[in-house]
């Protein structure tokens, strides 16, 4: 789980804990009206929100780093274009 949420960026981290928050609210609402079928999912929920919430002050005080974003440039450049440059230059 730890690792679920310390592979997420910032602003992932962000939309995370917005979602489990409505998602506590919609489960203590299911619960007061008596439909909640598993009560042990409100538990769930909370750990989840505490661990996205440490996981922001972990980055908040420099304990821990966002990931890097991977950007993959796609090269246009072939093995034949890049024999041909090389000869070129040299």
């Amino acid at each position: 789980m730890k690792t679920e949420f310390s592979s997420l960026t910032d602003k992932e981290l962000a939309e995370k804990f917005a979602s489990l928050k409505s998602e506590l609210f919609n489960l203590r609402f299911t619960h007061s009206t008596g439909n909640l079928a598993n009560s042990s999912a409100i538990s769930a929920c909370k750990r989840n929100i505490a661990r996205v919430k440490t996981v922001m002050r972990q980055r908040e005080l420099g304990l821990a780093k966002a990931p890097e974003k991977e950007v993959t440039k796609k090269s246009t450049r072939t093995k034949k274009t890049a024999k041909v440059d090389a000869e070129v230059k040299g």
